[in-house]
Parts: C-alpha cells; structure tokens; sequence
C-alpha cells in the first residue's frame, strides 16, 4: 500500500516557526549564508530553544499518543539541509516526532504544500505565506515577538481565529471599509439567513473538528472566535458556522474593543488574524499570525 497523509490533519511549519533561531538568522541575514550553515552545524547537538508555534505543534502532536496516527507535522523550511539535521535533532531532544521534512535551501517551499495535502503552513517568511494563501492553503506570518503560549492547559490545543477575511470571506468587511459601519450592519442584518462564504481558514477549522470527532482521550480541541463583529451582526457568523456544520466553543463579539485582553484571557496557543494592528496588539498576550488576505491585505 502506498503512504499516503490523507487520513490526517497535517501541518507544514518552517524551522524558525517551530524553533527559536532568530540568533542564526541574524547571520543569515548579514549575508553569509555560509557562515550560517557552518554555525547550525556547529551546533548540530545543541537544541534549539522552542519557538512561537512550539506549543501547537506539541500539542496536536500529542492526538498521536493513543498509537492512531491522527497528526502529521512536516518541516517546510528555505533552510539547507545541512540546518535540517539541526531541526529534527532538536525535534528528537523536545520529544517532538518529526519524520518528514522539505528543505529548498532558499527557493520559495510553498508549492510543496499541495503534494503535502497540507491543512495549516505556518512561516515567518511574509512571501511565502502570501503564495501560499494565493494557492488555497490556510497560512500565516508567525509573529517571532509574540509572547510564548500558556502552560495552563496542557490537554487542550486552544486555537483562536478573527472572522472576516479569516474563517469567513472578506465580503462583509469590504462593505464596512468603504461604507462605514452603518453600512456594514444593514448588510449583515438583511443578510443574517445566508451564510458567508468561506475564507481562507475553514479548512482548518473543518479539519480541527474532524480531529476533534476522531476522538481521544487525554487531548481535545478548544476553538474561539474572536471579532470585532458586534450585535445585530453577530447572527450571520454564528449562523454560517451552524450552516457548516462546524462549532465553535467560544463567541467574542467585541464591537471594536481591543482584542488582547480578550485573547489573554482564553489563552489560545495560536491565535489568527488578518489585520495587522490587531494581530501586531495581540502577539504582545499571545502567539499570533498574520493572515495577509482580504481588502486589508491589498496584493
């Protein structure tokens, strides 16, 4: 039989999304790529320290741990190779099961992800991403100074998404840019029985709550959404959500308020988002990433 990812949910992470290697990359940057493989392979047997995305990836890794296969993580990185014997070494010392990995050593690695069946691709590299979400495939910028995630839910993989131009389409947001709120709330009330099209995120979240039904005991999945939506609009997001099939565990319609303290308080390992000033805010209480799509993020 040949092998195939199809049963799971997969995610593709690059190497300073999942480690903390903003030291090497300095060295990188400075121009002399050389130089930094040869300091990676100087520290082949150092370990890189756990990075903005180290807690998901730990934890929806831990779906694994029953012995049914229900997680793939896979190393998607513009590293060299020589750097990736560092990244699953590391991966080996934090108990991390890292089998696969894609190494382009500086050429773009996105168009992998469609052979990869890819559910989630989480960079630090703005381009990549952007190509990506182009493609189909939800993505995000890892924002390197966001704070680390919380230890106080070790059972839970809590994940929290923005809507518009997130989970849902930019369609509505798109009224309330260029006709102000007013607008935007007649929309929503003259539309509230008519679910909002996808956005670049479902995937994810229907793919989260197939994850969620497989089941397993020590583990589950909390999810929020959490937008600056507000009542009357409240009820077209929530009856999208019902339309799909899909539950969230938690609804914060927030009519503008600053999402932070918010987000602070659910204690998500990741949260998404696609308007910078939000998700910029949000890093300084939670793992966050930038979803460059939408008529916030104009290509």
């Amino acid at each position: 039989m040949p092998v195939t990812l199809g049963d799971k949910l997969v995610v593709a992470i690059s190497s300073r999304a999942l480690f903390n290697l903003e030291e090497e990359n300095r060295l990188f940057e400075s121009g002399d790529p050389e130089g930094y493989m040869r300091l990676q392979f100087e520290r082949l047997d150092v370990p890189a320290q756990p990075g903005i995305a180290y807690s998901l990836v730990q934890k929806l890794l831990r779906f694994n741990e029953d012995g049914t296969e229900r997680v793939e993580v896979v190393i998607l990185s513009r590293n060299d190779p020589v750097s990736g014997m560092r990244v699953f070494r590391s991966g080996g010392a934090a108990g991390i099961k890292l089998q696969r990995g894609v190494f382009t050593q500086g050429r773009p690695p996105y168009g992998y992800l469609r052979p990869l069946g890819a559910h989630l691709f989480l960079s630090v590299n703005a381009e990549d991403v952007r190509e990506a979400l182009n493609a189909g495939f939800p993505a995000a910028r890892v924002l390197v100074e966001s704070v680390k995630a919380s230890d106080a839910y070790p059972n839970e993989v809590r994940i929290a998404f923005d809507g518009d131009a997130v989970l849902f389409s930019d369609e509505a947001e798109r009224v309330f840019q260029a006709e102000g709120l007013d607008a935007f709330q007649l929309h929503e009330s003259s539309k509230a029985a008519l679910p909002l099209p996808g956005g670049p995120f479902k995937p994810l979240l229907a793919a989260l709550h197939r994850l969620q039904q497989a089941g397993n005991a020590q583990m589950r999945i909390r999810t929020a959404l959490v937008t600056a939506r507000s009542a009357p609009a409240h009820e077209r997001a929530i009856r999208t959500l019902m339309n799909w099939n899909i539950r969230v565990d938690e609804a914060m319609f927030l009519g503008g308020l600053p999402k932070g303290e918010f987000l602070r308080e659910f204690e998500p390992d990741f949260f998404f988002d696609d308007q910078t000033g939000h998700v910029d805010a949000a890093a300084r209480h939670v793992p966050s990433g930038h979803v460059s799509s939408g008529v916030s993020n104009p290509r």
